[in-house]
């Protein structure tokens, strides 16, 4: 989509974390009434008529928009959460990263088989934790799942998408 207003209020910072990366910084999104509004509108227009019921938000900035489409979509939020963040029973799922391994967490209780589900994180990059989050997901045997992104780094990681199963439906609202 690329949506003009994005771009413009999207900062991008050269050689950081480390040189030769250049970090999409979705924080300005987020500070810009106009571009928090742009991404929830497109975002609502993208999934007002699949039924979703519950929006699991990826550890930090997933929890951003995750809320605030809930508002306009009429569902509930889900957070998941590194280990030790969430107080009650939780289901877990390790996976690999490119130096090791990670966990993610979600509230036992959280989904149902009746939920259709849209994940929600800021970026699509090598897809590792997102994958990871769908198969945590599964688990909970949803009617269906969803993915959204608000940046898809498709130019630095073109096979990412091919890790997920074929059944979830993938959108990203910036593509670089």
């Amino acid at each position: 989509m690329n949506n003009k207003i994005l771009l413009s209020h999207l900062r991008c910072i050269q050689d950081w974390p480390v040189k030769g990366v250049n970090f999409r910084d979705v924080t300005t999104l987020f500070k810009s009434p106009e571009a928090l509004n742009e991404i929830t509108n497109e975002m609502y227009e993208l999934y007002k008529d699949k039924g979703i019921t519950k929006i699991v938000g990826i550890e930090s900035r997933g929890f951003v928009m995750s809320s605030a489409l809930a508002v306009k979509l009429n569902a509930g939020v889900v957070l998941c959460r590194k280990p030790g963040k969430l107080p009650c029973e939780t289901v877990k799922e390790e996976y690999r990263k490119e130096y090791g391994t990670d966990i993610i967490e979600i509230h036992k209780d959280a989904i149902n088989k009746n939920d259709v589900i849209l994940l929600h994180d800021d970026l699509l990059a090598t897809g590792g934790t997102m994958n990871a989050a769908c198969h945590l997901v599964k688990r909970f045997c949803p009617r269906k799942i969803f993915c959204n992104f608000i940046i898809e780094l498709c130019s630095e990681f073109p096979h990412s998408r091919n890790k997920f199963d074929k059944d979830i439906e993938i959108t990203s609202l910036l593509s670089f």
